[in-house]
């Protein structure tokens, strides 16, 4: 197949290719040359910018298209028009934070979506407006190749190697480390990531076979105690978790410091997304223990030119622990 990548060299993208490539398939990566350049030499490189710059998409032809780094409307749907008579499917990778309300388990597709129209006129991405701009991403994407010809995907947490967020990495690369460490409670607070592998892998055979629609492409929801324990095995490690009460971390006000971790009730079904309909159209997913052992010897060696970017500084995490020991005597 001939297949079209927006993006293409980080992360989701950069895996997509690799897989993509192994198989076979001809891709075209279009980006801006700022970062991969000396990856995939058996790829064929379109330098451009999806805002104002997408003349070198023009008089070419593919089989799909996959969107990778589409945020917000304007540019989405900028793409998906010049293209809608130049690929037959079009494969854009959205969020489950689409969702309006994530207070209960089981959200699977049919859910309500987040209102966008207190964003409509925005094109500035934070916290706040993240989710309702890739709604109306989605739509962008719907009105240009019609609900038989689009394929929307809503990951939860992706992770893996080469993921530049560190976000899951961080709670590995603790336990890797050793000794005493701060572990978030309570220790069931479920969990949930997709290896990029597997999300990369099953985007690529759902091309061939023409599957269309939207899907949460989600993992299973473990526990965070489950994670930890299964990242001090595979790393052999003698990491002792300190179990912290929520209550404690959030009147502390490290809840954005603690990535993944989402303890309040109205975030009760933020870790705990319902894959069944992806899983029935052939997503497979590997065993957490594979990812976690993946991604600490891909993400370890780089340490020390690439440090973390996510998760509790030492500092921090021992200003805390004593702050704990001494509220519980």
């Amino acid at each position: 197949m001939r297949i079209l990548v927006i993006g293409g060299t980080e992360f989701v993208g950069r895996t997509f290719v690799e897989a993509g490539l192994a198989q076979g398939h001809e891709l075209t990566l279009f980006h801006r040359g700022r970062t991969g350049r000396d990856l995939f030499p058996d790829a064929e490189r379109l330098l451009g910018d999806r805002d104002g710059g997408l003349d070198a998409l023009r008089g070419r032809r593919w089989d799909m298209v996959l969107d990778t780094c589409g945020y917000v409307p304007r540019l989405v749907r900028d793409a998906a028009e010049m293209l809608a008579d130049a690929t037959e499917r079009y494969l854009f990778v959205s969020t489950t934070s689409v969702y309006a309300d994530e207070s209960h388990p089981g959200i699977d597709e049919g859910a309500a979506l987040a209102d966008p129209e207190p964003f409509a006129d925005s094109e500035e991405v934070s916290e706040e407006s993240y989710g309702p701009l890739k709604v109306l991403c989605e739509r962008a994407a719907m009105d240009a190749f019609g609900a038989e010809r689009t394929l929307i995907v809503r990951p939860g947490y992706i992770v893996g190697p080469y993921d530049p967020t560190d976000r899951f990495t961080a709670h590995l690369v603790r336990v890797w480390r050793g000794g005493t460490f701060l572990a978030p409670g309570p220790p069931d607070l479920a969990m949930q990531g997709i290896d990029v592998r597997d999300l990369a892998s099953w985007m690529l055979a759902c091309a061939p076979q023409q599957t269309t629609g939207v899907f949460n492409a989600v993992g299973p929801a473990t526990s965070i105690a489950d994670i930890l324990d299964c990242a001090r095995r595979e790393s052999r490690s003698d990491a002792e978790p300190v179990w912290v009460d929520a209550a404690f971390l959030l009147e502390a006000g490290v809840a954005d410091e603690i990535p993944m971790w989402h303890p309040r009730p109205d975030e009760a079904g933020a870790m705990r997304f319902d894959p069944a309909r992806a899983i029935g159209a052939g997503l497979n997913l590997r065993p957490i223990a594979e990812t976690i052992r993946d991604t600490l010897a891909w993400r370890t060696p780089l340490l020390h030119e690439r440090p973390l970017v996510a998760g509790l500084t030492p500092q921090r995490e021992k200003e805390l622990l004593y702050a704990w020991a001494s509220r519980i005597g």
